[in-house]
């Protein structure tokens, strides 16, 4: 469903478009807040659910989650705008969970679940009953039919049907989460189980009914850009294309500062840095075998799984800035009285940047996907803009981070440049459950001498949850991005 248009996509972009007008333009907060489910769903007969009053309160719910605020508990009253003073600050850090599922618009889908389709033949050779271990498939009204107390859930059946009657129903959500953090509660909705979610994002874009969504930060961001306060962007490379096929760079970072951003800086400043000093560490720790491998560290969901999953690779993760606390700190040197907001596709920045010992560097972070409610919001058409800026901060090494394997291939570049003579070995995982392969192998061994880059999101960051585009023309976009660059690898 990436990149396409949905209704759940709609639904989100218009969320974030009127918590970022009431930012903007609400001079009584509270019952302008109570009038926006009215105003999103403002039709009389439900489309989508039920009723329109099950459509109301899931967008209430959206509603809350984009000023920052929890849900609301299922068992106790508690009003729409509860806590709402909290979030009417011009400066907010996030509160987990972070990625939270919404009760009333779950669907309760099956988890893995086995079935027969009426494109069923009733074959004499009922092979799919013939390689069934538990003798689960029987003959009914002259059928296969699946008992679904004996079935195991091993599709020998599936895979031998010679009609493709049998179909294979598991729950999105959870076949996106690569670390086994969907659970179901006693009514067979989801939920997260926090002490194993790394805040990836994945389940929140591959939900058909947009039952999970995280908090943001726009409208205390839209109150710090109103405060009159230095507020500084970084944008992560993958913003390429994002906001229109014509949109330039240039062209972006104008955009940024009409909304009211002081200057724009480009977060693979930090990544050119990072590529430096791991190749360094790579050329004397691992490639002389002080160290058996070493891990990047720039996408915060696999570094989590790592240390939860994989807590003897602790030491093997480099120690090195990521990208956006690096170029971060840079600005904050430029400029001490100034906040940063990071600008890019991720989730779990957000959980990155509420860690104690960030949150002095990145005061906010958004995604494409709100930023876009704030351009809206604001009446700025990105794609009809005069660009009045340039963006020529990084290199093609540190841009090309926001692509699987990019990251490696930088480190990479900069060794056989500075030295051409070691022998450089590079893995790359994308999606969870391939990182968790990955860190198996090295764990027993298999991937010694080794420079593993390890991203959350299957193609990188250009996948992230709060992006915009397909993932193919993200990557290309970035590819060109790339291309523009002035120089290949950064100096020392």
């Amino acid at each position: 469903m990436r990149g396409i248009d949905t209704q759940v996509r709609k639904v989100r972009r218009r969320v974030f478009k009127e918590i970022a007008n009431l930012a903007y333009n609400s001079t009584n907060l509270i019952d302008d807040m109570e009038a926006l489910p009215y105003e999103i769903i403002n039709y009389d007969d439900a489309v989508y659910r039920e009723s329109v009053y099950r459509e109301r309160a899931i967008v209430r719910e959206r509603l809350r989650l984009a000023m920052g605020l929890s849900l609301r508990p299922e068992d106790k009253p508690s009003h729409l705008t509860q806590g709402l003073e909290e979030s009417n600050v011009d400066e907010k850090y996030y509160e987990p969970p972070l990625m939270q599922v919404i009760p009333s618009a779950c669907n309760s889908c099956p988890i893995n679940q086995y079935s027969v389709s009426d494109k069923c033949m009733g074959c004499v050779a009922h092979p799919c009953r013939e390689v069934c271990p538990k003798g689960a498939i029987t003959m009914v009204n002259g059928k296969s039919y699946i008992d679904q107390e004996k079935c195991i859930k091993c599709g020998k059946c599936k895979a031998i049907c010679p009609y493709d009657a049998i179909s294979h129903q598991a729950r999105p959500c959870s076949a996106a989460c690569g670390v086994g953090a969907i659970k179901s509660d006693e009514r067979g909705r989801a939920y997260i189980d926090n002490d194993l979610c790394v805040s990836c994002g994945q389940c929140m874009v591959s939900c058909p009914f947009g039952a999970i969504a995280d908090k943001s930060q726009i409208f205390q961001l839209i109150r710090a850009l109103q405060s009159g306060r230095k507020i500084i962007a970084q944008v992560a490379p993958a913003f390429a294309g994002q906001f229109g096929p014509n949109v330039t760079a240039d062209m972006f970072k104008t955009a940024l500062k009409e909304l009211g951003f002081f200057d724009v800086y480009e977060t693979a400043i930090g990544a050119d840095l990072g590529c430096v000093a791991e190749a360094e560490h790579y050329v004397h720790e691992v490639a002389t075998g002080k160290q058996p491998f070493s891990l990047t560290s720039c996408c915060p969901s696999w570094s989590m799984l790592a240390k939860k999953f994989f807590p003897e690779t602790i030491d093997k993760i480099s120690n090195e800035l990521t990208p956006m606390v690096a170029t971060a700190r840079i600005i904050k040197e430029e400029h001490p009285d100034a906040d940063v907001v990071f600008i890019g596709p991720c989730a779990s920045k957000k959980l990155e940047a509420s860690r104690r010992t960030v949150r002095s560097d990145v005061a906010f972070v958004i995604t494409f996907e709100e930023l876009v409610g704030m351009f809206e919001a604001k009446g700025i058409l990105v794609d009809e803009i005069k660009a009045m800026d340039e963006m020529r901060d990084a290199t093609s090494a540190g841009r090309g981070y926001g692509v699987a394997g990019g990251v490696a291939e930088a480190i990479e570049k900069v060794i056989r440049k500075k030295y051409p003579d070691v022998e450089v070995m590079i893995e790359h995982a994308e999606s969870l459950a391939e990182c968790k392969k990955m860190l198996i192998l090295a764990k027993a061994g298999k991937k010694n001498g080794c420079l593993i880059e390890g991203m959350a999101c299957p193609g990188g960051c250009v996948a992230g949850a709060g992006t915009n585009l397909p993932i193919d023309k993200a990557k290309a976009e970035v590819c060109k991005f790339k291309m523009q660059a002035e120089k290949e690898l950064p100096d020392e």
